[in-house]
């Protein structure tokens, strides 16, 4: 098996490097929180990464972007180098990673000339609103619903779980326009500023102390007939694009990478009854278990990028991405707080914190994660129906 990538490719790697040298004060990688803390520093850091190339590459110039020729290579080339540097990758998030994708795939020309730059740029936050009480894994059973009021939509409803709502300007959102419609065909997909009058965001605390996530309730809420993106009743099939880039957002295989190596920089640092983390045959031991996970994800990613570069359909392989990258993230973060002892359960106010408290917020976080985006047990029962050929599960009686 040849991995390399060849002169031409190994060229353009020097050039990253070369790029990353020359910005000894880039904001660095991090696990959780606090990797762009400063707003004012992550949108000039964004602003950098998109005027060379390395953030928002293939956008158009014409909505703000790079305006670079797809090269999955050269990508996975950004990806690596950044990750090895430990610097920031810049803005990601839902709007970004997610919303920009789908209007550039489904989106009018007005939409994408209004939204895309300011959203890659940082400048314009976005939430998802999917979820509601009773349609989550079941998103299609969704009930809120806007009605036909002229020249606009009237929302009424709820949506739940919807991270960053209260720090969002705008949101993306599943809305039921036919009700008499099969509940995959009468979807509208929407997008609408959160200050409309008639949303009402209410925070909902987690295991990690934070409200990542939000209930938020509608209420007559017009809007726009504008704010429809794609064709009425075709939400469906839009809002499956975003849940797709979704999946590779939360399936990181840099990500993961990243949070690795965090992990052994810990045990290199760390000590345990007077000798290095790393020393340890217990805790190498599951080190070594972890490494080989990693690896697996790794070389699993580059057999999707064969898959791409030939042009062929990865099919459900890709969902193994998400599937094992969350949990793995979830696994790395235990063995870390295992490695801290009576210090890792501290992440927050304590001057023996440890990467900020990061860890054990990651560790909490991230078991969330693995709920979010299509459960784990959505995610296995996909792979086995679809990719394996398993009898469907049965139905409860």
């Amino acid at each position: 098996m040849d991995l390399s990538y060849g002169p031409e490719y190994e060229a353009f790697r020097s050039e990253v490097r070369r790029f990353l040298e020359a910005h000894p004060d880039a904001p660095k990688a991090g696990i959780g929180r606090g990797a762009l803390a400063s707003r004012e520093r992550a949108l000039a850091w964004q602003r950098t990464l998109i005027e060379h190339g390395y953030a928002a590459r293939t956008i158009p110039r014409e909505y703000g972007g790079a305006g670079r020729a797809p090269d999955l290579l050269q990508s996975i080339i950004i990806d690596e180098e950044f990750a090895r540097a430990g610097v920031s990758r810049g803005i990601a998030g839902q709007g970004p990673s997610m919303l920009v994708p789908t209007l550039l795939e489904h989106g009018s020309e007005e939409q994408k000339r209004r939204y895309v730059g300011p959203t890659i740029r940082g400048e314009m936050v976005w939430c998802q609103g999917y979820s509601e009480p009773g349609s989550g894994s079941d998103l299609a059973s969704l009930q809120t619903r806007a009605t036909d009021d002229g020249d606009s939509w009237r929302i009424n409803g709820q949506k739940i779980w919807t991270s960053t709502a209260r720090e969002s300007d705008m949101m993306f959102a599943l809305i039921r326009t036919e009700p008499n419609a099969p509940k995959h065909e009468g979807i509208s997909y929407l997008v609408f500023p959160m200050s409309t009058p008639g949303i009402d965001v209410r925070p909902l605390h987690t295991l990690t102390g934070n409200a990542e996530f939000n209930e938020v309730f509608f209420s007559d809420v017009r809007v726009p007939k504008t704010s429809l993106v794609g064709k009425r009743g075709e939400g469906w099939k839009i809002g499956n694009t975003t849940l797709r880039h979704e999946r590779n957002m939360l399936g990181s295989t840099g990500q993961t990478e990243s949070m690795f190596a965090s992990l052994v920089a810990l045990m290199e640092s760390e000590t345990v009854s007077g000798a290095r983390a790393i020393d340890s045959p217990v805790l190498r031991d599951r080190l070594g278990r972890l490494e080989a996970s990693v690896l697996a994800m790794k070389y699993h990613a580059l057999r999707l990028l064969t898959c791409q570069l030939r042009g062929e359909s990865p099919g459900v392989a890709g969902l193994i991405v998400k599937l094992q990258g969350c949990e793995l993230n979830h696994q790395i973060a235990a063995l870390a707080l295992d490695v801290l002892g009576e210090l890792g359960p501290l992440h927050r106010d304590s001057p023996h914190l440890r990467a900020g408290g990061a860890w054990p917020y990651q560790w909490m976080f991230s078991l969330g994660l693995i709920i979010g985006g299509g459960t784990a047990q959505i995610q296995k029962n996909i792979i086995a129906e679809r990719g394996l050929g398993l009898p469907r599960e049965p139905k409860a009686a």
